[in-house]
């Protein structure tokens, strides 16, 4: 394979990978899916999780075989600091989140919610300032380590992939939470923070409050 066949392959992959993550990310989908296989709606959110896993493990290996020489290294400084700054971010923002529901787990339980369930408009401190705090965390880790031209090829396709994907996950968290997401929206950046957009509590609270004032919500998948 020529080096030229070979990066195009990984870009490809990678690509292929985000459609059909995104796909099956997607309200129509999961209805479509669920309608089929009713079996499908406690699990749809594990199952979901693990095929995304999976599914990284062929276009990661065919990037982290590629042969070619790095095109540049970063000073171990920066590098390390950016992956613990990712690392801390992570694992700091997760205090936000319900790890059982996020995995799948907690919906095994859910599926037989009510009609008026309703989830609520959380923001982490991290949420103040950037809408994807985990895509954003994750380009920093990924531009900061040593790039050849597969992982470059990986790291574009993936970065174009997440400016895309946020924004069709942002059309289900309209779905889901109605006008205080768009207003959010509308004030936080989505995948580069900005200072002085970030959201002061005043802000989070009157969000808060649409939120509350909206009609129950479904369950997000």
């Amino acid at each position: 394979m020529t080096d030229s066949a070979y990066l195009a392959a990984i870009c490809l992959a990678w690509g292929l990978y985000g459609l059909f993550h995104s796909w099956l990310a997607g309200s129509q989908t999961k209805h479509l899916l669920i309608q089929r296989w009713p079996a499908l709606k406690a699990s749809y959110r594990l199952l979901y999780n693990l095929q995304a896993a999976i599914l990284t493990l062929p276009p990661l290996a065919l990037t982290w075989l590629y042969p070619g020489k790095p095109l540049w290294h970063w000073p171990a400084w920066i590098a390390w600091a950016a992956f613990l700054v990712a690392l801390a971010g992570f694992l700091w923002s997760m205090r936000w989140y319900d790890g059982m529901d996020f995995l799948g787990l907690r919906q095994l339980h859910r599926h037989n919610a009510p009609d008026d369930y309703r989830e609520t408009l959380i923001l982490s401190p991290l949420h103040r300032c950037v809408r994807h705090p985990w895509y954003s965390l994750g380009l920093l880790y990924l531009w900061t380590r040593d790039l050849n031209a597969g992982w470059l090829a990986a790291a574009i396709t993936i970065t174009v992939y997440l400016a895309i994907g946020s924004q069709l996950e942002e059309r289900k968290l309209v779905e889901v939470f109605g006008d205080a997401y768009r207003r959010y929206r509308a004030r936080v950046p989505g995948l580069i923070p900005r200072p002085w957009r970030c959201l002061s509590q005043h802000e989070i609270d009157a969000l808060s409050r649409i939120d509350q004032a909206e009609p129950p919500h479904s369950p997000a998948p």
